[in-house]
């Protein structure tokens, strides 16, 4: 059945009445498809509060994954869930790789710097904004505000510093997506090596990766 990219998820917390009933509802399904071949985990979708138990039963079943890989996601339903799984990859000391045509953005970008080595094809997207608690945007909020926590400090576990955070919060407003440049990409070291000039097209997805990647891009 063809996944259907959420929009919502880009909102990443600016949330009414109403889309709260819809999100506790989305979290009680699988939103994350998996697939492995050889050593490479692939992901696609969102992240929700499923995805933390259909991508660990998945690492352990099979023991010969050392990377995954990120295809297409507009982010994630919850960031504690998504940061939780994430720290599992880097305890596991596992990599993370985008493709030429993979598209991530919000909280899949968290998720991708997980991977102790972090590579991605030349033509990979990556996406940031900033969130809001339904009244201010991140970026209004005094530096030490206690809401910063959360995310800076996953970051800062995983860069080593938390620059990337203040980054992603005044790059877009919480209902926008900012694309990254390669420059940006490199200044806040999200890859641990350079670009690669490689056109990977064979995944497991076939076919539906590519629509799901119009239907996202589309959606931004």
């Amino acid at each position: 059945m063809k996944f259907k990219i959420l929009v919502i998820v880009m909102l990443s917390g600016l949330l009414a009445s109403c889309e709260m009933v819809l999100v506790g509802a989305l979290n009680q399904i699988q939103l994350t498809q998996i697939a492995v071949a050889d050593n490479k985990l692939y992901l696609m979708g969102d992240f929700n509060a499923q995805s933390d138990e259909q991508i660990i039963a998945s690492l352990n079943a099979n023991p010969q994954v050392d990377t995954l890989v990120l295809t297409v996601s507009s982010g994630s339903l919850d960031d504690e869930t998504t940061f939780k799984i994430a720290r599992e990859v880097r305890q596991r000391q596992l990599n993370t790789h985008l493709l030429y045509n993979s598209v991530i953005a919000s909280g899949a970008v968290d998720f991708f710097l997980a991977g102790v080595n972090r590579s991605m094809e030349i033509g990979a997207k990556i996406g940031v904004h900033s969130w809001s608690d339904g009244v201010q945007e991140a970026k209004d909020m005094p530096k030490q505000h206690a809401d910063h926590a959360l995310n800076a400090n996953y970051i800062e576990h995983m860069l080593g510093t938390d620059d990337f955070y203040w980054f992603t919060i005044y790059a877009a407003p919480a209902d926008a997506i900012y694309w990254m440049s390669e420059t940006e990409i490199n200044q806040y070291q999200l890859l641990t090596q350079t670009p690669l000039d490689t056109r990977t097209s064979d995944t497991p997805f076939g076919t539906l990766l590519l629509e799901n990647r119009k239907e996202l891009l589309e959606g931004m």
